[in-house]
């Protein structure tokens, strides 16, 4: 077998609205080997996965999978299933999967569902390797596969703390980008956006931060504002921690200035040898030591968000119980077999790690590791109570005394920490702290929320739920209004529309095209980012109010959309463009995949289709949110039929510009006073014109807006490069526009003679990654329209350098043209210089634009040399080779 295309899609696609890992898969020779031909292959298969039998398939009933091999399937579907099931048996739940048959013998399109990216791949390099051998009856080791997708779980998987916040923002609908690969989330979009790193939030105090981090500075603080803590010193040496001792006296405890996890604490220190090993330990972690007096009582850890406690939990260091028949080591390696504990934060306890604090605690009880422990004798084995260091921890959130609470959230208003985990020993965590001998020991900033979240015992808090609710106070959006915009030809011109109409309001709008990316009115980058990562930058960006997005089909196919749900999606029409790419090679598949951002606008938001499109009109079918139509025919049944059944519509009546709806008629402005219609002439913008009229008035702008947005904004270079600018030269007209296919090039070939009653003269390149049917078509459609061509080749793709350019030439023929009429002039620039040389006065230029700043800048550069061949004409230059010669002229001339 051999894999063709291998990607991970991340947002909304093609095949499905949740991530997918894609595979096309040329199965070869097993074409020929259905699984019912091949002996023993279900029988291995239910040998090696046996788990397999819950896998319904389409028979839609347990064992389901299995009855399809029976009666005969092949390797590409076998394929999706077992790549689904290591998934699983790597606790990494998953379920959706689909095997597409091709056109071409034995390919195929296999698509599954994945938790973490770099594992769903895995595993389907994994079940391709597993299915070759299974045809040729050889068995694969499977446990091994499946630790491996662990390891990488483990180490792609937020930790428990993170986990709790992105669950809970989840559930409630806010949007997560993973700003590093590791714990540094952005919650949101745009201005409205939230940063947590772990358990810090972006308003969490750096002051704080430090203070929490230095445990002398903290408990001073605490113990100026009257709250109990251990008295205690700092120490470099283990000389001035003997002196401390002097004045504490025993039991103390040793720990590290700094630190985290219990890492270099050691507790209930009682002699000399025992503070300098404790010394030594706490010296790993800090050079600064503090030495205080040891509270002895039970180990609390109590958790407070935005100064409220919402969270408490009795802790217990790892400790193991004698059977009479097992040594010290033994016990804790059977605790580490519990399946609840794990290496670091993946379960909801830790495997406990025999360390020096292990051996002295033993060692102090009289024991070695090697010493059998009495039946029923409890060892301690760890001096700290952290559940990372393989403790294990009770909720007592609702008998927490009022007292307690009330110290616990003191405490967090003085140290400055919205989110802190306070340890505190307390004799009752149930009597007030003036009845116990305890007192807070330390905070920590960036607290643990494992043992909260999935306590060894005692109700479980949804901790990331305060988290959230102090990050999103009630009302709070945090998201901004997304406008997506696909379709054949005039998305980016809609798209830019839309955004000056919201920027004339005075928005921060982020805009992503097929030109470039656009943060209010400065160009960030550019080139094609009307992909998932220009939205991603869009909406990572803190100023922008409104992001609109051009979303092209390229896009959709490599990686799906850049981003969750939209508030309002356009469509502005579907036509033959770029068949082939991603086996889309009929209308209604691509009307399908452009389809896509109509299915994940929120049911509160709107869509935009064009009643004039039988395609696009068919994907009200494919959405819950509310929509509406635009029409260039006021008379449109389907848009009558619309606007009866209670709905907006947008359309042309009487040469303006309305909106009407259930609460009457508004009219926007007359078709001719919006400069990007050329006065009626120019249809196609007229038709982008209700497109974008239609999402700003599904956003909430008045019609006064509106009208001043579309009346305000012109095809010129600075406002809309590429897309219908025309210049006046010395006597005749120059057109830069983008339009490559043969919906574009009907469109502003229609508009020609309006322009120009001369000749008509064309740069054409023809996209090399094309099929040839389509690039010979693209040729004939410009021959319908043109006296003359210059046929470039600025994108072959993967074709070789002139190839691209005969197919145009043949359309060219096909469509009427003469040999005489047309020139292939490789190099696009040369091209345009050679179009604009042959220009004659009452001619019109069009030029294609590839690179439109270059081309806009040696138009402009054209003109400003005056080098007009009709001038030099005057002047007795020659006419250019190839060139029809000038039309009679009668009468006087101006």
């Amino acid at each position: 077998m051999r894999i063709i295309e291998f990607r991970a899609l991340r947002g909304a696609n093609y095949y499905s609205l949740y991530p997918v890992i894609y595979m096309r898969l040329d199965i070869e020779e097993l074409e020929n080997r259905p699984s019912h031909t091949v002996p023993d292959l279900l029988a291995n298969i239910k040998h090696l996965l046996p788990s397999l039998i819950d896998h319904h398939c389409s028979p839609n009933k347990r064992g389901g999978f299995f009855e399809r091999i029976e009666k005969g399937t092949w390797a590409g579907h076998i394929i999706e299933h077992i790549a689904i099931e290591l998934q699983c048996l790597a606790d990494m739940e998953v379920s959706y999967g689909k095997t597409f048959t091709l056109k071409e013998k034995g390919v195929y399109d296999v698509v599954f569902s994945y938790k973490v990216e770099e594992a769903g791949l895995a595993a389907a390099k994994y079940a391709v390797e597993i299915t070759e051998r299974l045809f040729e009856d050889k068995k694969t080791s499977i446990p091994p596969i499946v630790e491996h997708l662990k390891e990488i779980k483990r180490n792609q998987l937020f930790g428990p703390s993170t986990q709790a916040i992105v669950d809970e923002a989840v559930k409630r609908g806010i949007p997560i980008f993973s700003l590093n690969n590791r714990s540094l989330l952005q919650l949101g979009y745009g201005k409205n956006q939230r940063r947590i790193q772990a358990t810090m939030a972006d308003s969490t105090s750096s002051v704080a931060l430090d203070i929490a981090a230095d445990k002398q500075t903290t408990k001073n603080l605490l113990s100026e504002m009257g709250i109990p803590v251990p008295n205690g010193y700092t120490a470099k040496t283990a000389e001035e921690a003997l002196a401390i001792v002097g004045k504490l006296g025993y039991p103390v405890t040793v720990k590290p200035l700094t630190g985290n996890h219990g890492r270099g604490i050691t507790t209930n220190i009682l002699n000399a040898d025992e503070i300098e090993a404790a010394f030594k330990i706490a010296k790993e972690v800090t050079e600064v030591i503090v030495v205080e007096e040891f509270l002895s009582g039970a180990d609390y850890r109590i958790l407070v968000i935005d100064g409220k406690l919402v969270a408490a939990a009795k802790r217990e260091p790892a400790s193991v119980t004698g059977d009479g028949i097992s040594t010290i080591e033994e016990l804790i390696e059977q605790v580490n077999q519990d399946p609840e504990r794990g290496v670091y934060h993946e379960k909801t306890l830790t495997k406990i790690k025999i360390d020096d604090i292990t051996k002295r605690l033993v060692a102090q009880n009289k024991y070695s590791l090697q010493s059998v422990l009495p039946a029923g004798e409890k060892l301690r084995i760890k001096s700290a109570a952290n559940i990372s260091a393989g403790g294990t921890a009770t909720d007592v959130t609702d008998e927490i005394h009022p007292a307690i609470r009330g110290v616990a959230e003191r405490a967090s208003r003085i140290i400055g920490l919205n989110i802190i985990g306070i340890d505190m020993i307390l004799d009752d965590h149930r009597k007030p702290l003036s009845a116990t001998k305890g007192g807070i020991i330390e905070v920590n900033a960036a607290p643990g929320f494992r043992m909260h979240t999935h306590p060894s015992s005692g109700k479980p808090r949804n901790v990331g739920a305060a988290v959230l609710n102090m990050l999103f106070p009630k009302n709070a959006e945090p998201t901004i209004p997304i406008v997506a915009i696909t379709g054949t030809n005039g998305k980016t011109t809609t798209a830019r529309l839309i955004s000056h109409t919201l920027k004339k309001r005075g928005n921060m709008v982020g805009m992503t095209s097929t030109d470039g990316l656009v943060i209010g009115d400065e160009t960030i980058l550019e080139g094609d980012y009307s992909g998932p990562e220009g939205a991603k930058i869009v909406l990572q960006d803190s100023t922008v109010e409104y992001a609109v997005l051009e979303v092209a089909r390229g896009g959709i196919l490599r990686r799906g959309l850049g981003y969750e749900q939209s508030d309002v999606a356009v469509v502005t029409n579907i036509s033959k463009d770029h068949f082939g790419e991603g086996d889309i090679d009929t209308l209604k598949k691509m009307a399908r995949l452009k389809g896509t951002i109509v299915e994940v606008v929120k049911p509160s938001g709107f869509v935009i289709l064009n009643a004039d499109d039988e395609l696009v009109l068919s994907l009200k079918e494919k959405t819950k949110a509310r929509v509406i139509l635009f029409s260039m025919n006021y008379e449109n049944p389907a848009l009558r039929q619309h606007f009866l059944d209670g709905n907006p519509i947008v359309t042309l009546y009487n040469g303006s510009v309305i909106i009407q709806s259930e609460s009457g008629l508004s009219i926007i402005a007359d078709e001719k006073d919006i400069p990007l219609t050329l006065g009626g002439m120019a249809e196609f913008n007229v038709e982008n014109v209700l497109a974008s009229v239609a999402a700003v008035y599904a956003l909430g702008l008045t019609e006064e807006e509106i009208r001043a947005g579309i009346t305000s904004f012109n095809p010129s270079f600075e406002q809309s490069p590429g897309r219908l600018n025309i210049i006046e030269m010395n006597g005749f007209k120059v057109m830069i526009d983008y339009g490559h296919n043969v919906g574009a090039i009907k469109a502003t070939g229609e508009m020609l003679p309006k322009l120009s009653s001369g000749k008509k003269i064309r740069t054409a390149d023809g996209t090399g990654n094309r099929r040839s049917v389509d690039i010979v078509e693209f040729g004939e459609s410009i021959a319908r329209y043109y006296d003359y061509v210059f046929v470039t080749d600025t994108h072959p793709k993967h074709r070789k350098v002139g190839e691209t350019s005969s197919l145009v030439e043949e359309g060219l023929k096909k469509g009427g043209l003469k040999t005489e009429q047309f020139e292939t002039i490789i190099d696009d620039r040369e091209a345009t210089l050679k179009a604009l040389e042959m220009a004659k006065k009452g001619d019109i230029v069009v030029l294609q634009a590839n690179d439109v700043n270059q081309l806009i800048a040696d138009v402009l550069a054209f003109k400003d040399k005056n080098l007009n061949p009709y001038a030099r004409q005057m002047n007795g230059t020659e006419t250019p080779k190839g060139y029809f010669p000038e039309p009679q002229k009668t009468g006087t001339t101006d």
